[in-house]
């Protein structure tokens, strides 16, 4: 069974007049200025535009980003009906930042799409006035059309045959088809995160990368390391971590290294493709949510993927730390001593702290070939949603790494923000009979786990670990671009932090 299968709309450029476009409706924008609302669609004539902004004040739309409204269409546009959506304050900070312009744009076109799920064929005339805002356009609205159908008697053929005409004035293929790149791999990373784990486990993960992995051509390759070998060569955190399943653990390394390449990213990511707690077992209420405690591995493969469709002139390598935590009689226990790869011992105080052990086995191999930029992405603490919220990750980690994670999220649209590691934190690490204890106290939950983290980093590599335990999975309600279920972050920063270290940024320890 393909694991990573849903079907995306195709982007086309809409040519002629966007008002006698051959489409089935006609997303527009519409915002305010001084307090009026404005119609700010460029592909339509003033004349039109002013109809519109009628329409919009007679439904009582405000102007607000991502609010939407259905108006049937004037006589003078072709399709049946018009979506209004909202693009805020045109003379608001956003307008002189890019930024925050195509992210506005990005979830203006998503709200629509999301609005839109039995139209075939729909037109976009945002205010589109270079490539990366038709990038953004387009961007958004192929995530605002993604629906995870596999295990629906309707599955995601429904969107099979779907376009999306964009009115871009100008030539803005290469941006549409940088976007296409961009949506399928966050489209991916969200149909791994939103399966069951009756059918997402280490092996089956393994295998959906081995296949996406074929399709991608030579220029990607994959090592899976099985059970028997990680117990081989100790790598103690996955064997430990996954003891109590019947389904045994894998690591993944995928591989792109194209020519002339001369700087070299790794990503680490963790795959616990269920954690129901282990013996320390967490409570019913929600568990099922955890399903999604791989987010941060489906993340990277699926990054590395769309790093190399661009070609981007930066080896990455991703190494994927999958497991299945579950409570049995041959599970790990607390008090517990593990071997982490590489030597360094840990004492399982709370099996439900088993993320970061996976993490350290993947971190030590990850540095056996000296990266210039060595990232961990997880869904790690339930204290990085208390510290920051559902919709913004941590970034912890090297000065210059992590701000170089915090400058592409800034880029991209993806809230991070900068947390401190403070040395006091490791102390609550301490262990009488092991190294290190898997678990510290309480306060500060988040910065301890990335200290427990860093001690597994060796002095003078490049590392940020990147906490996404609430961004990685929305359970609340879909808005903007983002749906419910498996959000796809930080996909769309990790290749932004390929792209400027490709062109050229630094980073040191």
């Amino acid at each position: 069974m393909t694991l990573i299968g849903t079907t995306l709309p195709t982007l086309q450029i809409l040519s002629g007049e966007a008002a006698s476009a051959d489409v089935d409706v006609l997303v527009v924008g519409v915002g305010t200025r001084d307090g009026a609302l404005e119609v700010a669609a460029p592909a339509l004539p003033d004349e039109i535009s002013s109809t519109l902004t009628t329409a919009a004040a007679a439904v009582g739309h405000k102007g607000a980003v991502g609010a939407v409204a259905r108006v049937p269409s004037p006589a003078s546009i072709a399709s049946t009906s018009v979506v209004l959506v909202g693009l805020g304050d045109f003379a608001g900070a956003g307008s002189d930042d890019v930024a925050a312009r195509d992210e506005v744009l990005r979830r203006a076109a998503g709200s629509a799409l999301r609005s839109l799920e039995s139209a075939q064929r729909i037109g976009i005339a945002l205010p589109v006035n270079d490539p990366a805002s038709a990038e953004a356009v387009a961007l958004g609205a192929l995530l605002g059309a993604y629906r995870h159908t596999a295990h629906r008697a309707e599955r995601s053929a429904t969107i099979a045959g779907r376009t999306i005409a964009i009115a871009v004035g100008g030539d803005a293929r290469s941006a549409l088809d940088r976007a296409t790149i961009l949506a399928r791999a966050v489209a991916a990373t969200r149909d791994l995160v939103n399966e069951p784990p009756s059918h997402l486990f280490p092996v089956s993960f393994a295998d959906a990368i081995v296949e996406r992995a074929q399709r991608q051509g030579d220029s990607v390759v994959v090592d899976v390391i099985d059970d028997d070998e990680l117990r081989e060569r100790g790598f103690g955190g996955l064997i430990g971590v996954g003891a109590g399943s019947v389904r045994g653990p894998r690591l993944v390394k995928v591989s792109y290294d194209p020519a002339g390449a001369t700087r070299h990213i790794a990503l680490v990511g963790k795959g616990i493709t269920f954690d129901s707690g282990g013996i320390s077992i967490k409570p019913a209420a929600n568990m099922e949510k955890m399903k999604s405690d791989m987010a941060g591995a489906a993340a990277a493969a699926q990054a590395l993927f769309a790093i190399a469709e661009l070609e981007l002139p930066v080896r990455v390598t991703a190494w994927l730390a999958l497991a299945e935590n579950m409570p049995s009689g041959s599970a790990v226990r607390p008090s517990d001593v593990v071997s982490i790869y590489g030597g360094k011992t840990v004492e399982v105080i709370n099996t439900d702290a088993e993320g970061r052990l996976v993490l350290a086995d993947a971190l030590v191999a990850a540095q056996e070939e000296k990266p210039d930029l060595l990232l961990d992405l997880a869904t790690l603490t339930g204290a990085q949603v208390t510290a920051l919220g559902y919709r913004t990750s941590g970034v912890m980690g090297v000065r210059s790494a992590r701000d170089a994670v915090v400058r592409a999220a800034d880029a991209t649209g993806e809230p991070m923000w900068a947390m401190p590691i403070p040395e006091e934190v490791l102390a609550a690490y301490e262990s009488t009979t092991a190294d290190l204890k898997n678990v510290g106290k309480p306060a500060a939950g988040m910065l301890g786990a990335a200290a427990f983290l860093r001690e597994f980093v060796e002095d003078g590599v490049a590392w940020a670990h990147l906490d996404i335990a609430g961004p990685a999975y929305n359970s609340d309600s879909a808005y903007g671009y983002m749906p419910l279920g498996g959000t796809g972050v930080p996909v769309r920063t990790l290749v932004e932090v390929a792209r400027a270290l490709a062109d050229g940024s630094e980073v040191t320890a």
